[in-house]
């Protein structure tokens, strides 16, 4: 794997070893790309611990999950923040190790050698949960070549991956700048006289400092040599005002082949499907506390009796037009936006914040803005048209 220069990591095939027996573009999932298929059931669904729900980006269905495969001896599989805070996917054996695999990481994750580290556990028997983006699940199917009942894999609605890159050098810039990184809440490191040591990332904050599931907040906690190595929070922002958020959400940054995800709409072979349940209040009022609902997307049989077994989580049945009504991420790519290659232009000069580039990105026009909004608005409606 080598990265390119947006961030990304892509396969480089080393000819010298190379035996050209085409094993790379069979088990490839963009090459193959299944069907796509409507989900079995459709929930929406809360875990009942609310500590736990709070402690989570959503509702709180995936240490419902995890927890379950661990009682039962098996392993879990999810993204983590590695020491240096980049995003990666490995596996835990017990509940304490769970926590760091819980809630959203807005950066694409290394897969590294979770795939085969979770066949060896498969041809083991254990039960083994696998939990990532519509297509790690895919390239994980693939992989396999056959199906394991005793797996179980669980994809989300995935807007699309940052790049790694981009991520890397916003954290050098929260850990070694005073300027507008953060906004006015960001701490002055000149008056510090040090890096800070980050122990904590929370890109969905809906606990702490007045943020809530609708309006989360993106959190750095950092270890205070002056409060006896205590955590005291670096950054807290809302996140409609993160410069490192406004790109990602304006697409800037996604990887090239979101734009036409190859996984979406079933596709990915997973057994779950999970996601906010964006417009929980307009057809379930009653669940609505702003405290995270899920919805759960049933693609399997397998997937189905999981649920219905899970102590502790509360579930009501919806419908697939309901929970992709605020969610059509389930089916649709976004578009390229126009501005991403500007911006990818002032970010190879290296000279400027990513806050400087953003905003430096961001002076379209209005007309724009609604050309931007029709075209996106055309590819729902054509996808709603396809899944009727």
């Amino acid at each position: 794997m080598h990265e390119d220069k947006e961030g990304f990591l892509y396969p480089k095939v080393d000819h010298a070893i190379c035996i050209d027996c085409g094993m790379c573009e069979k088990v490839c999932p963009v090459i193959h790309q299944n069907e796509s298929k409507q989900p079995l059931k459709v929930y929406a669904a809360k875990n009942g611990n609310e500590a736990q729900r709070l402690r989570s980006s959503s509702g709180g269905v995936f240490i419902l999950l995890a927890e379950q495969i661990i009682k039962q001896g098996g392993v879990v599989f999810g993204a983590r923040f590695d020491k240096n805070w980049e995003v990666e996917h490995c596996y835990v054996e017990t509940f304490e190790e769970l926590e760091p695999l819980m809630r959203s990481k807005y950066v694409q994750s290394r897969i590294g050698n979770t795939y085969k580290e979770a066949e060896q556990f498969l041809k083991q028997g254990r039960q083994v949960l696998f939990v990532g983006t519509s297509c790690q699940i895919a390239g994980l199917k693939k992989f396999l070549r056959k199906e394991y009942d005793n797996l179980l894999a669980v994809d989300f609605i995935c807007h699309g991956v940052p790049s790694p890159g981009v991520w890397r050098k916003y954290m050098e810039e929260i850990k070694t700048s005073q300027s507008e990184v953060a906004g006015k809440n960001m701490i002055s490191l000149l008056s510090l006289k040090t890096i800070p040591v980050i122990t904590s990332v929370n890109f969905r904050e809906k606990q702490l400092g007045g943020y809530s599931w609708k309006k989360y907040g993106f959190v750095v906690h950092q270890k205070s040599s002056f409060k006896g190595d205590q955590n005291t929070v670096l950054l807290s922002t809302k996140f409609s005002r993160d410069a490192y958020m406004k790109g990602f959400l304006q697409n800037y940054y996604l990887r090239l082949s979101c734009f036409a995800c190859p996984a979406k709409s079933g596709k990915s072979g997973s057994d779950l499907t999970i996601a906010d349940y964006w417009g929980v209040h307009l057809y379930y009022p009653m669940l609505d506390d702003d405290k995270g609902t899920s919805a759960i997307f049933v693609q399997t049989q397998k997937g189905l009796d999981v649920v219905k077994r899970i102590s502790g989580l509360f579930l009501f049945e919806s419908t697939f037009e309901e929970a992709t009504s605020n969610n059509q991420a389930y089916y649709a790519s976004y578009p390229v936006p126009p501005l991403r290659m500007k911006f990818w232009e002032l970010y190879k000069r290296n000279n400027k914040t990513l806050r400087e580039i953003y905003n430096n990105t961001s002076k379209i026009s209005f007309l724009q803005r609604v050309k931007n909004s029709i075209h996106y608005r055309l590819i729902i409606l054509y996808h709603k048209a396809l899944n009727k």
